[in-house]
């Protein structure tokens, strides 16, 4: 039935319009912010895990810089731990050399004292941000477990926690004090060492206690056999301060296996994120011209459908 009050055909054709226009406004939408889902209304679900895990990939981005922190501190620390092993090195030397029959032990001390004076400087220098791992003072700079921020975790119930790789800095301290006071008992330079050592008689002498520390070290009076036992105790300290450098290189070495993990971890989320809200931008462009396509023949419709009313003026002629 043909009507001059309602025109169904036009209202059919203008609610398509009105469809496709919409769907146009969607589309476009899309491509110009690269979003397939760019607020809850548009996919609540992937909406609430997108801003869950753009919030926990900005933590880990934070993880890999305290990681780089992290791994400056212990590099500080393994190159004064390997300056001083060179050092110290020496130091073995000159006492070698002290132990021969003649020799002026009081010039061989001279150089000596000079050695000790660069493991000061090596050690109170060896320090990042604040951070000294190799030289104490009580109640400053307290040797300790320090921790080095490792990763960010979310386990399924959405309980976070962080995970952190830890080092005690006992044992790669060389200089421990109290004020200006040496410490004898800890700090590798400045404790007195226990060792063996063989006597002037070819005796192994078992557990004896070192007369001094390798920073207090003076040989000038020294006979044979201090001079055996010291050389001992020089030694002990070498390996003591090999192992420690050993365990911050092993420490470093997982910090740089956690950063690169950290990163493809992060690349990974980004990646996972994109797949729920971008957009395909082919997808969507192809979608737009079929839009535009279907709105140009529902402008025509719409032209038909409104002409109908003047087909019937043509009955009254």
């Amino acid at each position: 039935m043909a009507s001059i009050l309602t025109n169904n055909s036009a209202l059919t054709a203008l609610s398509t319009l009105r469809s496709i226009s919409q769907e146009m406004e969607r589309t476009q939408n899309r491509i110009s912010s690269g979003y397939r889902v760019e607020t809850a209304s548009d996919n609540s679900a992937y909406w609430s895990i997108a801003t869950t895990m753009r919030s926990d990939n900005k933590a880990l981005g934070t993880v890999k810089d305290a990681l780089g922190l992290g791994a400056a501190t212990t590099d500080v620390a393994y190159t004064a731990l390997e300056s001083s092993i060179s050092v110290v090195d020496e130091i073995k030397q000159k006492i070698t050399a002290a132990s021969q029959p003649g020799v002026d032990k009081g010039k061989i001390q001279k150089e000596i004292d000079q050695l000790q004076e660069q493991l000061i400087s090596i050690a109170k220098s060896a320090s990042f941000s604040g951070q000294n791992w190799v030289y104490h003072q009580t109640g400053t700079n307290t040797a300790g477990t320090q921790a080095i921020v490792g990763s960010f975790n979310r386990d399924n119930s959405g309980n976070i926690s962080l995970t952190t790789l830890e080092y005690n800095t006992g044992s790669s301290s060389l200089i421990a004090q109290t004020g200006t006071t040496h410490l004898t008992t800890t700090g590798i330079l400045t404790k007195y060492h226990t060792v063996s050592y063989t006597n002037s008689l070819g005796a192994t002498v078992a557990a004896v206690q070192a007369t001094s520390s390798i920073i207090s070290l003076d040989i000038t009076s020294m006979g044979a056999d201090l001079l055996s036992l010291t050389l001992a105790a020089t030694e002990s300290a070498l390996k003591e301060m090999t192992n420690a450098a050993a365990d911050i290189g092993a420490v470093n070495k997982r910090i740089d296996l956690q950063k690169n993990f950290v990163q493809d971890l992060n690349d990974s989320i980004a990646s996972g994120i994109s797949k729920l809200v971008d957009a395909d931008m082919n997808e969507e462009s192809t979608r737009l011209k079929a839009l535009q396509t279907q709105q140009q023949l529902g402008i025509q419709a719409l032209s038909i459908a409104n002409s109908d009313s003047q087909n019937i003026l043509a009955l009254f002629r």
